[in-house]
């Protein structure tokens, strides 16, 4: 992958940002995180590793995990926790890993932690479905590797942009740090789960030798946001306003409700996107036929 320094950082800042420690494992088919995210995007970013470019700023994020990681590292010392032990278990030829950041060790099992640097929305909206295949992932993992149960999961949220005002209100945390309990699946489907993520990379794999198309990415791993139809009042020189009244995924629900009162209403579409593609966190959407054909359709449709 090449680094660029699109705004000029200074040198200690981007030797310091530039500066990773993962290491996947050396016999690793595929880690738990890749394993439950796109087989494209997997397979792109392999086959297109030196032609990737990232800015440096872009790994500021990334940058404070690891040393909020290092920041706990040696509170988790002694023999009641296990922080960051890398995992292996071979599954239809496969050598799976993962390292789970922290497991509580109890006499019914592991309770197993995952440390996130996250928005504050990413919790009041409930947890991210990648962070429950992940953390059930690493279950299953566990279990197999170590002969083990998991007794319980949970994501310790450290929220980057927590507002103070708004602690206590509707769904919103009450602290910058705050623990999201995720939910644990039964034996059989995290085997299951496991089972077909590794069908589906393997086959994608299969595919590629073959020369064949890759499989698409599903709308949950574009980040998918449907297009919605917003009703707004009208200001006194009669321009929208800017809150919603209410806002529908479909026009025909939209009109129906401005017909159905009699003030000055307008529907207005908030077009839906494919956040994770649009704006590149994959990072190979430049190589991504899906995205090339995305965006010749949104164009056609302008």
């Amino acid at each position: 992958m090449k680094l660029t320094n699109k705004f000029a950082l200074p040198d200690f800042v981007v030797d310091a940002l530039r500066y990773d420690d993962y290491d996947a494992g050396y016999t690793t088919s595929r880690s738990i995180t890749q394993l439950t995210d796109s087989p494209q995007v997997q397979i792109l970013r392999k086959e297109k590793d030196d032609e990737i470019e990232q800015d440096v700023s872009d790994l500021i994020y990334p940058r404070f995990g690891t040393a909020g990681h290092k920041m706990f590292e040696p509170a988790t010392k002694g023999e009641k926790y296990i922080s960051e032990e890398r995992l292996y278990f071979k599954r239809s030829g496969w050598n799976i890993s993962g390292k789970p950041d922290y497991q509580k060790l109890t006499p019914e099992g592991i309770e197993c932690s995952d440390l996130k640097f996250t928005s504050a929305w990413s919790v009041v909206f409930g947890p991210k479905i990648e962070w429950v295949n992940q953390l059930n992932g690493y279950a299953w993992l566990i279990r197999h590797a170590k002969n083990v149960n998991v007794t319980s999961l949970q994501i310790i949220a450290i929220l980057r942009d927590f507002d103070r005002r708004k602690a206590g209100t509707s769904n919103y945390p009450d602290s910058p740090i705050t623990i999201v309990n995720m939910p644990l699946w039964s034996h059989d489907k995290q085997d299951e789960y496991m089972d077909g993520r590794i069908k589906i990379h393997q086959g994608a794999e299969l595919e590629r030798l073959k020369s064949n198309p890759l499989p698409l990415c599903s709308a949950e791993e574009r980040w998918a946001k449907p297009t919605t139809y917003a009703v707004k009042g009208l200001t006194a020189d009669g321009k929208p306003k800017k809150r919603a009244l209410r806002v529908f995924e479909s026009i025909v629900e939209a009109q129906a409700y401005v017909d159905s009162n009699d003030a000055a209403y307008v529907v207005e579409e908030r077009p839906g996107e494919s956040t994770r593609c649009v704006q590149n966190w994959c990072l190979v959407n430049q190589f991504c036929s899906q995205f090339k054909s995305m965006a010749e359709k949104n164009n056609d449709d302008i």
